[in-house]
């Protein structure tokens, strides 16, 4: 394997395809200013017949949506692979066990990813507060003008993050202007982080029951699969909104279809289990559900500032800087 500085490194693309040229068209010229591309066209599949010999000249990987396993065969034929850089969120669908056995380095865009999620998030919180979803819905089945309730607005209601995950102190920091309640439900968050943060650390049933927004931060892992089940949804109060920008799995779905058939909370979804959902699902028809194909995370203008972070990693390593958005083995288990 060659050290960060003994040389020029060389970076070869591993994603989709069509992918490439918005994510790195800002970039581009960065990218091969600091390091040598080989191939502009990215390898889609570690079978395409150019592999062998980009994987051959590899110090560093610039991956993304769609890149295929890096299994023990690719490292096998990439024996100067040092970094992965992954210009995306979560590495768990193409990095293995095998790549840190053997001494490569990752880092992701998770950090990047997060910034829109938690702008989605934001933006999902204060329109259910102010129940535009409900009156959107209303207005255009009435076709009259309708007053909110009197529970309607964001002045003094509470908003409770279940997860302190990078998403979730993005908002919280989001949430700083607007005068609402934060509660936390964590269990690896301390009183001291929750002092710091500003925000009331308490129990997933405290959280439930006192929150009028209950907004999922939680990656998916075990522990986390159907977190929230039908004992959870009847411990939210009624007209409470469930927003899950997270992912799906962590939801008991038809325990949740159960609560909004009835009408006593509402729900922002913008993922769901499985995705894409049958089209025969519910949850399409529900007046109570503002239902979104998993777009939060970075998406259109947004694609860019994905690489510009992998790109900040590839000049620290080549640098033989720390990197700032490395990922271990240890984290496996409580990354999304």
């Amino acid at each position: 394997m060659t050290s960060a500085t003994d040389h020029r490194p060389t970076v070869v693309l591993a994603m989709f395809g069509g992918l490439a040229p918005h994510l790195l068209g800002e970039s581009l010229e960065r990218l091969t200013s600091m390091a040598d591309l080989p191939d502009e066209r990215p390898l889609e599949r570690f079978d395409d017949e150019r592999a062998d010999d980009l994987l051959g000249e590899a110090d560093v990987l610039l991956t993304g949506w769609m890149c295929s396993p890096i299994t023990d065969d690719v490292l096998e034929r990439a024996p100067r692979l040092a970094l992965i850089a992954h210009a995306a969120g979560t590495v768990k669908d193409h990095v293995t066990p095998s790549v840190w056995q053997r001494g490569v380095r990752v880092s992701s865009a998770a950090a990047a990813n997060a910034v829109p999620v938690a702008e989605y998030t934001l933006a999902a919180i204060l329109f259910a507060n102010k129940q535009v979803f409900t009156a959107h819905e209303r207005y255009r089945a009435k076709r009259r003008d309708m007053l909110l309730p009197l529970t309607a607005g964001n002045r003094h209601k509470t908003v409770g993050l279940v997860g302190a995950s990078r998403v979730g102190r993005l908002v919280i920091e989001l949430l700083r202007p607007f005068d609402l309640d934060v509660l936390v439900s964590d269990p690896l968050l301390s009183s001291a982080e929750a002092d710091a943060l500003d925000v009331g650390l308490v129990s997933l049933e405290a959280l439930l029951e006192r929150s009028d927004i209950v907004s999922l931060h939680v990656p998916s892992v075990p522990s986390t699969e159907r977190l929230i089940g039908r004992d959870e949804l009847a411990r939210m109060r009624d007209d409470a909104t469930l927003v899950n920008t997270a992912r799906g799995i962590v939801v008991d779905q038809d325990a949740l279809i159960v609560e909004l058939e009835s009408g006593r909370i509402s729900a922002v979804l913008d993922v769901t289990h499985p995705e894409p959902l049958p089209a025969d699902s519910r949850l399409f028809d529900l007046p109570n559900v503002f239902l979104t194909p998993h777009i939060a995370g970075a998406a259109g203008t947004e694609i860019p500032r994905l690489a510009e972070l992998a790109l900040d990693e590839i000049e620290r390593w080549s640098r033989g800087e720390p990197l700032q958005h490395e990922v271990y083995p240890d984290d496996w288990d409580h990354i999304a």
